[in-house]
Order: C-alpha cells, then structure tokens, then sequence
C-alpha cells in the first residue's frame, strides 16, 4: 500500500468498525472516504475496507477537555504559535465503518473474517481502487442498516459523492445507478430516499 497516502494509524479495531489516529492535527481523510487497513499478517494483501463516518479532535487526556485560550488574540493561528505543545496534547481521530474487504485479490462486500490490525496503516484508496470497489454497491445495505451517531442518509449521501469525484466524466452515471439501487433498498422510507437523492443531485450539478 502506498506510503503517501497514509492518513492515520489503527489505535482501536473490532469485526464491524476502527478508529484511526491521525499523524498530523486536523488531517483526517473528509466524511464518507473509503479508506483501507491490514487485518492479516500473513498476507500483506488482506484489507479491511471501510468508510470514515466520523472525526473528532480533542485532549489526549480522557475527560480533559482543552480550554480556551485566545482571548488576547486576533486570528487562531496566534494561538498555536504562542503554545507549540499544543499539537502535542490534542490529537485527532476518525471513526470507519468496515464496509468490506479483499482476499485472495478478490473485494467481498461483507464483514471480513478478522478486525483491522492494531497500529496498522490506514491509507485513503486511490481512484482505481475505488472504482474497482463501487462497481458493486452492496455495500450500500450495510450503510442503511448501520446504527450510528450521525444520521445515515448524510453517511450515504457523503460515501457517494466522495466516490463519485473519482468518475469525473462518468460521475453522473454513477450516481444515477447508485441512486436506482437507493430506490430499491429504500422503497418503503421515500422521506429517507428523497433526502439522499436531493443531495446527490446538488452534487451532479457542481
């Protein structure tokens, strides 16, 4: 897997999600990336896909919060130059939904058999690797069932368009297929499905 587009590290793992440390404050790959990480060490070619649903930056410490301090200052930036440790003592993270994973050079868009390695490398997925993922959109059933702390239609709808940019002149056929897929799936949640489609289509446009 290509070192420059790491983005983080493992720092916690199990069958259907992990969470990713990032190595740089604020750089965490955008909502709804598809991102991959190691989960066999015996086969460098094993990963665990997934898609980031949520970042966080705060404290290292546990229950610390940061506290303010830029009162006598006129922009942020002031506020870092004037207290360098700070970017050792907050840290940023990424929560990922595990969507998939290849083995034996195949992509299977089911749980993989074991979680994401501990201290793995979690790397953003290039364009054709994206490609070769979303040509199927199974993985879009995990998305609508997931039980999570944002609200699922913006989870799909931020998936979809992140993957769609990788298309470029075939973008709007993608997401027209993905959106037939939507109605399917979603035949009897129309308030959930007109949601999704509304932002699909803002995207297309762009």
């Amino acid at each position: 897997m290509a070192g420059e587009n790491r983005v983080g590290e493992v720092i916690e793992a199990c069958t259907r999600d992990f969470v990713g440390q990032c190595y740089e404050l604020y750089q965490s790959p955008p909502l709804g990336s598809l991102v991959k990480a190691r989960y066999d060490d015996n086969d460098l070619e094993s990963v665990v896909y997934g898609v980031v649903y949520n970042v966080t930056t705060g404290g290292i410490e546990p229950g610390r919060r940061p506290i303010a301090r830029g009162k006598d200052e006129t922009r942020e930036e002031e506020i870092y130059r004037a207290s360098p440790q700070l970017t050792k003592l907050l840290r940023s993270e990424f929560s990922v939904l595990v969507v998939g994973h290849r083995s034996s050079e195949r992509i299977f868009q089911y749980l993989p058999p074991k979680p994401a390695r501990i201290h793995g490398f979690v790397h953003i997925c290039p364009p054709e690797e994206i490609k070769q993922f979303s040509r199927s959109l199974d993985f879009l059933n995990i998305l609508l069932k997931a039980q999570l702390a944002i609200p699922v239609e913006e989870l799909v709808g931020a998936v979809l368009r992140q993957m769609g940019r990788v298309y470029e002149a075939e973008k709007h056929a993608f997401l027209v297929s993905a959106g037939k897929e939507l109605a399917v799936l979603l035949s009897s949640d129309y308030g959930q499905l007109r949601t999704i489609l509304k932002g699909l289509k803002n995207d297309a446009v762009r």
